[in-house]
């Protein structure tokens, strides 16, 4: 899980937080609560998961609550890697 917390981390800032450093943002903060992520937010996300980590969602259950934070993220990238064997 920790391969890809910085770069969703900085994705994330890059995308919709330009103002914010890394070290500014918890990984446990709410995105969503925060206002920092809505639904095309999170469609966004998805693609850049697939894109960046080959992660083939389309078979996957996905939930809102797996955009809440940068650890969410973190874990639905290990999980959906781990189940399709990725890395």
């Amino acid at each position: 899980m920790q391969q890809y917390m910085k770069e969703i981390t900085a994705f994330v800032i890059e995308e919709f937080l330009p103002d914010v450093r890394p070290d500014q943002l918890a990984t446990d903060y709410d995105l969503v609560a925060g206002g920092v992520l809505d639904s095309l937010g999170v469609l966004k996300v998805i693609a850049w998961l697939e894109d960046r980590f080959g992660l083939a969602t389309d078979d996957v259950e996905i939930s809102p609550d797996d955009f809440r934070s940068i650890d969410a993220i973190a874990r639905f990238a290990a999980q959906t890697a781990d189940s399709a064997g990725v890395y």
